[in-house]
């Protein structure tokens, strides 16, 4: 009987089967950040087991509160910087070179098929889009991770997602991924993973696969996976090119990974994106998913362009192509957040931020204190928020606050018209 990728990853991965359905697996990586990872430090160091199971393993960043906005998230930021010297991490990330961790590491090369991932960080299963076994745990888990290089999963079923058909101008990786939680629910893949497969995916770059992947989690699923293909060994080739003989020799490598065509699946989805309209969120939860054509007229107070589902290069290149000359409403306040500062640097040489700038949007500092209502574009009570981000929780952006998540074609429209709107108005979109 054939295997799903994350059946295969999980088998190259055991260390144990204590109970039945429950595995042990080895980890590749374990990813840390300042806002959860100081808790399990402080538990450590009190438990008497303040070390770690390969430093060269561990990266670390400060990214949700930069820099620090009071006191308290100082003091984790120096919580985590101190770890970091302490066991020699040599991948961490401080304020100058940090960003959004789930951009910064695939950035860096850190993620590759194959690898099993954990962190304190439900929007870990980003990663997934790489061909990897990416998850978001809590504190314990994370503890275990850091001091023994392990974690403890039960075996998930595989739902696999076939996204099929031919793009329309206008419809991005955002819109899809928020048709796929809007058909499954938010508890549609609860405690599964989701297989993204079609020619869609495969049509796919990296930074749209991240974005599909991104948001798996608001459908309960604890990873999204994509299958490597060349695709995955290009944007890996400067990171790799020394461990195989040419790409063709690394896609031979990754490809075993990759899941069986006999493989069995809990659940089986085809989505035909062939007449798919731009979508947004209204509510508070991530499946209140309505066109954008249903939408327009809803009015907004900001308009926000950045976070680990929407901050890549690609993301800031489509929002400009709308908003290059255009000004912004008068009364919408526009944040754009570069999620890198490798990502930053490209947006300034290519003029991307000097559009921005004119449009009227405010660019700060990579962060991803918007997205979470910690910083730089906290919400008003009764304020209303269109957002490239991957919540729309009640509060999420700022207590009493609404947040419409939407592609950054959709944002920078309505940025532009000072209500949610369609990109289309302003301008023809290639498809992404």
């Amino acid at each position: 009987m054939g295997k799903t990728i994350a059946e295969k990853i999980f088998e190259t991965h055991l260390v144990d089967e204590p109970f039945g359905d429950v595995s042990v697996l080895k980890l590749d990586r374990v990813f840390c950040h300042e806002i959860t990872t100081p808790t399990a430090i402080q538990d450590l160091v009190a438990r008497g087991k303040d070390r770690v199971f390969d430093p060269d393993k561990i990266k670390a960043v400060i990214d949700h509160v930069t820099p620090a906005k009071d006191s308290k998230t100082a003091l984790q930021g120096k919580i985590l910087r101190d770890w970091a010297n302490r066991h020699g991490i040599k991948d961490f990330f401080d304020i100058g070179h940090n960003g959004v961790c789930h951009v910064i590491f695939p950035e860096k090369g850190f993620v590759q098929p194959g690898f099993t991932i954990i962190m304190g960080d439900s929007h870990t299963c980003t990663h997934g889009a790489f061909g990897a076994f990416a998850a978001g745990v809590g504190t314990t888990d994370l503890e275990v991770g850091i001091l023994k290089g392990v974690c403890t999963f039960k075996k998930p079923d595989t739902y696999r997602m076939d996204i099929v058909g031919t793009l329309p101008n206008g419809v991005y990786a955002k819109d899809i991924i928020l048709k796929v939680i809007q058909e499954i629910t938010v508890n549609g893949a609860t405690n599964m993973v989701i297989e993204f497969r079609g020619n869609i995916v495969d049509e796919m770059t990296m930074d749209q696969r991240m974005t599909l992947s991104n948001m798996a989690v608001e459908a309960g699923a604890t990873s999204g996976i994509c299958l490597p293909d060349m695709t995955t060994v290009d944007y890996l080739w400067a990171f790799i090119k020394d461990e195989y003989a040419d790409k063709s020799a690394a896609l031979e490598a990754f490809s075993r990974f990759n899941s069986d065509e006999d493989a069995i699946y809990a659940k089986l989805k085809t989505i035909d994106v062939s007449n798919l309209e731009p979508l947004t969120t209204f509510g508070y939860k991530p499946d209140n998913v309505k066109p954008v054509s249903q939408m327009k007229g809803t009015r907004i107070d900001q308009v926000y362009i950045g976070s680990c589902t929407n901050g890549r290069l690609e993301d800031l290149r489509i929002a400009a192509t709308v908003l290059e000359g255009h000004t912004i409403s008068d009364h919408v306040r526009g944040i754009v957040s570069p999620a890198t500062p490798k990502i930053f640097s490209q947006a300034l040489a290519e003029g991307i931020i000097k559009i921005f700038m004119d449009a009227g949007f405010c660019v700060t500092n990579p962060t991803c204190g918007a997205c979470l209502g910690m910083s730089n574009g906290v919400l008003a009570d009764g304020e209303v928020a269109a957002s490239t981000t991957n919540r729309n929780f009640n509060g999420r952006m700022g207590k009493g606050g609404m947040v419409h998540l939407m592609s950054p074609a959709t944002a920078a429209a309505s940025a532009i018209k000072g209500e949610i709107a369609n990109a289309n108005l302003f301008c023809e979109q290639g498809s992404n």
